[in-house]
């Protein structure tokens, strides 16, 4: 659980928007979602294979030609 020390002078607002900065880079709130609903073991699969296929086509599209 990401936690931020608020200083003196700081208002509630900055604190509040570097804890949600914090929860972000964490990955706590996609974590969350993904959590929200069951999928069942071969729904999991179905979209792992296609993020895969998605990956792959986007890293053939960027390979670079060798010189």
């Amino acid at each position: 659980m990401p936690f931020v020390k608020v200083r003196e002078n700081e208002s509630f607002e900055n604190a509040l928007r570097k804890f949600k900065k914090k929860c972000e880079r964490e990955g706590i709130l996609s974590d969350v979602k993904k959590r929200e609903h069951y999928d069942k073991p071969s729904v999991k699969k179905k979209k792992k294979a296609i993020a895969a296929r998605k990956n792959a086509a986007k890293a053939k599209k960027f390979k670079m030609s060798p010189r």
